[in-house]
């Protein structure tokens, strides 16, 4: 069953970023295998799209109910088996799916994964997996900009990578800010996003190779403009139970 999953991660996954970016290596000009990796983050960002915009108007739809999920936690606070059914059938009533944030984190792992294997095979001339319409270079100049090397950490890109995190969490939470939660539990939740995911991002970040938080710098920054995007033009279900 594990081959199984192997086998298909590289053929789905694995093997189309691989090809990718190898093709968009030979096609370019200058081969900077940093603006490569760029390239390939905002093909996969338009990839996944329709998906993230889903989530983020599903997170705009929830945050509309929050004042509802308040009321709910404040009468049910002695019953927690009643408060969960109470906040179910909220859920279910406004067509809402609380777990729906989570996908684009789900679907970000293996593509992450398969870059990791990709920059670390690639860049050490391990690229086998090419298609036969994909001529083989040879070997890929690991340097961006003619001056970093993406095989090894980078502290600047660990910080970038932080702050990019910082930026969007802050987004989130002030999304979030006019129907403030008055769970504990919610606001513990915001204010590790905050400071608490920034931090772990930069300590991650720096012992991975740069090529990584590259990726990472870049994925966020689209995730902050498709989020400010939805925050502009979509408008929340005036259906829905908010009060």
């Amino acid at each position: 069953m594990f081959n199984f999953f192997v086998t298909i991660y590289e053929a789905v996954i694995y093997q189309p970023i691989l090809n990718l970016l190898v093709g968009i290596y030979d096609f370019l000009p200058i081969q900077d295998i940093g603006i490569v990796i760029i390239i390939v983050t905002i093909i996969i960002r338009i990839i996944l799209a329709p998906l993230m915009h889903k989530s983020l108007k599903g997170q705009k739809a929830l945050s509309a109910l929050q004042p509802k999920m308040n009321e709910l936690r404040d009468k049910h606070k002695d019953d927690r088996e009643a408060q969960a059914k109470a906040m179910l059938d909220l859920y279910k009533e406004n067509n809402v799916n609380p777990l729906s944030s989570c996908l684009p984190v789900l679907l970000q792992l293996p593509v992450l994964l398969a870059l990791f294997h990709v920059l670390q095979k690639a860049l050490n001339g391990n690229l086998e997996g090419l298609y036969s319409f994909v001529p083989n270079p040879g070997s890929l100049d690991p340097t961006f900009l003619g001056m970093i090397d993406l095989t090894q950490p980078n502290f600047i890109f660990a910080l970038l990578a932080g702050a990019a995190q910082y930026w969007q969490s802050r987004m989130i939470v002030k999304w979030q800010g006019n129907n403030p939660s008055t769970d504990p539990t919610a606001k513990m939740m915001n204010l590790q996003m905050t400071y608490v995911l920034p931090i772990i991002s930069v300590v991650i970040a720096w012992n991975l190779p740069a090529g990584l938080p590259l990726y990472w710098i870049v994925t966020t920054l689209f995730a902050v403009g498709q989020q400010y995007y939805i925050q502009k033009t979509h408008k929340p279900n005036p259906n829905l139970i908010t009060s």
